[in-house]
């Protein structure tokens, strides 16, 4: 079976002791594309450099994180986005959208961000990959306009209601499925429950969100198939299948970027 991980921080310093090793043992089990978004200025060159590494199996995104839109540099943080972005070609703007979690007050910038990455995506025909701890309505309401216009991309991490969730599948964007799946507490296999299979990509978002068994610990692109095993015993469908499905999805969300 061929997996993808759509979203995975692999270049952050939790992975520096042993990272070609985690790597190269997630392509072993299968998991051949790993998808890498950025933060901010500080994480672009280490994830660059991982890309260059492994450039047939990980693939660079460009964005701003909406934890990182500070009022004292966001401006100058979003240029330097944009200047790459200009540079070369890059698997989806991302990570971008809100998180009003961490810091409700700097929302009004937040949304100034996201909604000038969302346009960036749009005229460079790029998808995006949205960020909305906290914050998933916020960010369906800036986003479907421009989704009307054609932007398209995937909601990461997605943790809203069925009813967002259904709102965000006639968008015709994805939801990114990761190890909250497997959390005992959390409602999110009922809140999918009636998502088409076609509309849901795997993620892992490691470091963080492991999946059970191992939550708790660091998070790594192999442990994508614990994800996916919980969901085909969830929906009643073959693990090969499944397989299949999510892979073609993340091909189709990334046009094979």
């Amino acid at each position: 079976m061929l997996l993808i991980d759509t979203h995975t921080h692999l270049y952050l310093p939790e992975f520096n002791n042993d990272r070609l090793e985690m790597v190269q043992r997630a392509i072993y089990s299968g998991v051949y594309r790993m998808y890498l978004p950025n933060v901010d200025s500080e994480t672009i060159d280490a994830m660059h450099e991982l890309e260059s590494q492994f450039p047939d199996n990980c693939f660079a995104m460009m964005g701003l994180h909406p934890c990182s839109v500070k009022p004292e540099n966001y401006k100058e943080e979003l240029a330097l986005v944009k200047e790459w972005l200009n540079k070369r070609k890059y698997a989806a703007v991302g990570e971008i959208g809100l998180d009003l979690f961490w810091d409700k007050s700097t929302f009004e910038i937040q949304k100034e961000a996201l909604e000038t990455q969302c346009h960036w995506a749009l005229e460079m025909d790029l998808p995006i990959v949205v960020h909305s701890r906290e914050s998933t309505q916020e960010s369906i309401d800036i986003i479907k306009p421009l989704a009307n216009q054609g932007l398209r991309g995937v909601f990461h991490c997605f943790s809203g209601t069925a009813a967002e969730a259904a709102e965000i599948v006639e968008m015709g964007f994805y939801l990114g499925i990761g190890g909250v799946l497997t959390y005992k507490k959390a409602t999110l296999k009922e809140d999918i429950a009636e998502i088409p299979l076609d509309k849901i990509v795997l993620e892992t978002d490691s470091p963080y969100l492991s999946p059970v068994p191992f939550r708790g610990k660091r998070n790594e692109s192999s442990y994508i198939r614990y994800v996916l095993d919980f969901l085909s015993e969830s929906r009643k469908v073959g693990k090969k299948e499944l397989a299949e499905i999510t892979t073609a999805n993340a091909l189709e969300l990334f046009k094979g970027k």
